[in-house]
């Protein structure tokens, strides 16, 4: 006899109107199938909380005026009414506290990166997630691309020799103009270190170059040399980033990110080079992944199911056969997969094997600090240190 097990109940805090990511959040989730949208805390605009609930076919009585109220009352509830996971899709102040006190009151939690306003901030929600029973995730959705995991297990097993260079480059162009003055509220919040925190575009998009290259590369950045400009007067955060940087076992590179390259739209990409070979993906192109060697024709390596000389680790995250197409959303239901398959196996170390957790947010902290700390200092080179 099969046991249905019950879908996860999940809850928002963020996402009114007008919010992309809180919108591929929710369509992420559902993509996956094991989760219920039972409650949200959407906006501090009360008709855009109570319309945006409507829209996604919530009872007003579950529109909550605050996230606080949220959690007070979702806790009350009987166990098998209330939210298990909260999803925070907010601007980044309210990452840590919300985190926080989710935490604290028994919810899992699945958050928008980066996950604090500072190292130190972060820290201190590290001890409050020891202590908690809780799963913690973080949306770092460009790990969740079956071929970045398919990278990296050709890293791992030495199909292109020891790793000696990684090119990572994350270029924008949504604020090559003056957006927040021209209505632009995602732009607006972005711009005020108050809500965003001391990084700009290090911060938003750096650091998903960041962790894609320690992912791919299998090991951690220790050192950087960092230029940081604003490029629009009167910005007050950078919006282009450029970098040096060394890794733990001896490989060296360059980061580059930038909101101000006019033009282009979101062409993630890295390559990672080594003695034997190397390997390029581009996020726009997702489905391939270019692997070079030194005395072989370059090939094609595609994503799609059935494709048997594709590592488990990329195969179990493929939805569809080779040729149809699978992207962004596909790449966060995969994180929304793993995190469901934790939290109905019971959780371990409070992390959800596959998702991004605490210790890739500290790594991101402690990267935007020293990109920061680069640019204001003389020395050539200055340590990321992170204990995690």
């Amino acid at each position: 006899m099969n046991t249905v097990i019950p879908k996860i109940r999940m809850g928002f805090v963020g996402g009114g109107e007008g919010s992309f990511i809180a919108q591929a959040h929710h369509q992420a989730a559902g993509l996956d199938g094991r989760f219920e949208l039972v409650c949200g805390a959407f906006s501090r605009d009360a008709q855009n909380n109570l319309r945006t609930g409507n829209r996604l076919g919530l009872p007003q009585s579950r529109c909550y005026g605050t996230w606080q109220l949220m959690l007070e009352t979702e806790r009350a509830l009987p166990a098998e009414e209330r939210m298990e996971l909260l999803v925070i899709v907010t601007p980044n102040h309210l990452h840590a506290p919300v985190a926080s006190e989710a935490l604290a009151a028994g919810f899992h939690v699945f958050s928008e990166k980066p996950a604090a306003l500072s190292l130190a901030e972060l820290q201190e929600l590290k001890a409050r997630l020891n202590s908690s029973t809780g799963l913690y995730g973080l949306a770092h959705t460009y790990l969740g691309y079956p071929m970045v995991w398919q990278a990296r297990d050709m890293v791992r097993n030495g199909v292109i020799g020891n790793v000696r260079k990684v090119l990572v480059e994350y270029p924008q162009g949504w604020l090559s103009q003056d957006v927040a003055r021209q209505g632009n509220r995602q732009a607006e919040w972005r711009g005020q270190p108050a809500l965003s925190g001391a990084g700009g575009c290090i911060a938003d998009i750096g650091t998903h170059a960041f962790s894609l290259a320690e992912f791919v590369a299998d090991q951690a950045i220790t050192h950087l040399c960092a230029n940081l400009g604003v490029h629009v007067e009167g910005r007050q955060l950078d919006d282009d980033a450029a970098m040096l940087f060394k890794m733990a076992q001896g490989a060296s590179g360059v980061l580059i990110a930038s909101q101000v390259c006019a033009g282009e739209e979101n062409p993630l990409s890295i390559r990672v080079y080594g003695d034997k070979g190397g390997l390029e993906w581009r996020q726009e192109q997702p489905a391939s992944l270019i692997h070079r060697s030194l005395d072989q024709p370059m090939r094609i390596l595609r994503s799609g199911t059935g494709q048997s000389w594709l590592c488990e680790a990329a195969t179990q995250r493929m939805r569809l056969p080779a040729g149809h197409p699978e992207g962004y959303l596909e790449a966060m239901a995969n994180l929304y997969g793993d995190f469901a398959t934790a939290i109905r196996a019971g959780g371990v170390n409070h992390a959800a094997p596959g998702v991004p957790g605490i210790e890739v947010g500290l790594r991101g902290m402690a990267f935007i600090e020293a990109a920061i700390a680069s640019h204001h200092s003389d020395a050539k080179w200055t340590p990321l240190e992170c204990s995690v």
